[in-house]
């Protein structure tokens, strides 16, 4: 293993450190560094929570900020944070609207957040929950609720992020954000493992000819394992899985994130959405709005996914709303 580090024990909390020495807009609450909070709050405004294990960074700590979450419960590297800390996220970030959880489909995840959910409740704080599953490639049509929940989730926090700072209620919010979970569809590929610091070695091999196409962002087996091939015929395979399962008609508007996983170029992703975007034109779709970079990586793993969130006039509104947080800034307009 090689990496910058001191204790791997000490990991998650030492990054933690850093990023609340550089970033005085965020900060922790119950004397915990686990516990990440806005710095500031809005009374009367529906509070969103996050959370999940470390190695994803900017998911899902990255994205605390005015126009998009509230907090975030920070887990051991690919670990669920527990549910004591959501719980006390969670009344933190309540200012008396309600509190909307939006997380990935995992087990420990769920069972964690529900625990802070029934805790939440009896304090009187109503928690409603939004459960990201956007990877085409992790279950069939048919059973999506067995689906991981990988970078799309970043839709899903713009979606609910800007409806609760227009001021609405947690209903809406949470209509908002499950309307942006089900109209935003994944599929990703990795050329590499990665290294968790407590463990010191790669998780699983791949040989360096290989690609695995559907790869989960944990290293989960994707749908098939295969030699290289060119750009355009890799991301061609990874959109008919998207395109089978969406309905775009002549004229529609998409939202496009073009993701690396932690130890791709930014070179290798714009030669991907080239691609994407040709695909998109021929079937006469626009992808009016673009963010390629990291977003939900995977350490230093080698490798790529596309979201693409199918907008209607609600959701292009929130997509296009204006955001700001450590690890994202967007101006309207």
């Amino acid at each position: 293993m090689k990496k910058f580090l001191n204790d791997p024990a000490s990991f998650v909390d030492e990054m933690l450190e850093g990023i609340y020495k550089a970033h005085p807009a965020v900060t922790y609450t119950a004397d915990d560094l686990r516990c990440l909070v806005t710095a500031k709050t809005k009374p009367g405004k529906v509070g969103i929570a996050t959370g999940g294990g470390s190695g994803h960074l900017p998911t899902f700590l990255g994205f605390v900020g005015d126009g998009m979450l509230d907090g975030a419960a920070v887990g051991g590297v690919f670990q669920s944070p527990s549910a004591e800390q959501m719980y006390q996220v969670t009344k933190h970030i309540d200012q008396g609207a309600g509190v909307l959880y939006i997380y990935g489909n995992y087990t420990g995840d769920i069972i964690n957040f529900d625990m802070a959910a029934e805790l939440a409740d009896l304090d009187g704080i109503v928690v409603k929950q939004v459960v990201g599953n956007d990877d085409v490639a992790s279950s069939v049509v048919g059973e999506e609720h067995k689906r991981r929940g990988v970078a799309g989730i970043f839709f899903i926090y713009k979606a609910a992020g800007a409806a609760a700072a227009e001021g609405l209620s947690l209903d809406e919010v949470t209509r908002l954000a499950d309307k942006a979970r089900l109209r935003t569809r994944t599929m990703g590929v990795a050329l590499s493992s990665c290294v968790v610091p407590e463990i010191g070695h790669a998780t699983f091999s791949i040989g360096a000819d290989e690609m695995e196409i559907g790869m989960g962002i944990h290293g989960e087996p994707g749908i098939s394992r295969k030699k290289l091939a060119p750009a355009d015929a890799v991301v061609d395979e990874m959109m008919e899985r998207i395109f089978a399962e969406t309905d775009y008609k002549q004229g529609d508007t998409v939202a496009v994130l073009m993701n690396g996983l932690g130890g791709t170029p930014l070179e290798e992703l714009y030669i991907f959405f080239r691609r994407v975007s040709q695909l998109l034109e021929a079937r006469g779709v626009t992808a009016k709005h673009v963010w390629i970079g990291e977003f939900a990586t995977s350490m230093e793993m080698a490798g790529a996914s596309i979201s693409i969130l199918h907008l209607d006039e609600e959701l292009d509104r929130l997509v296009a709303a204006p955001a700001n947080t450590p690890f994202f800034q967007h101006i309207a307009g």
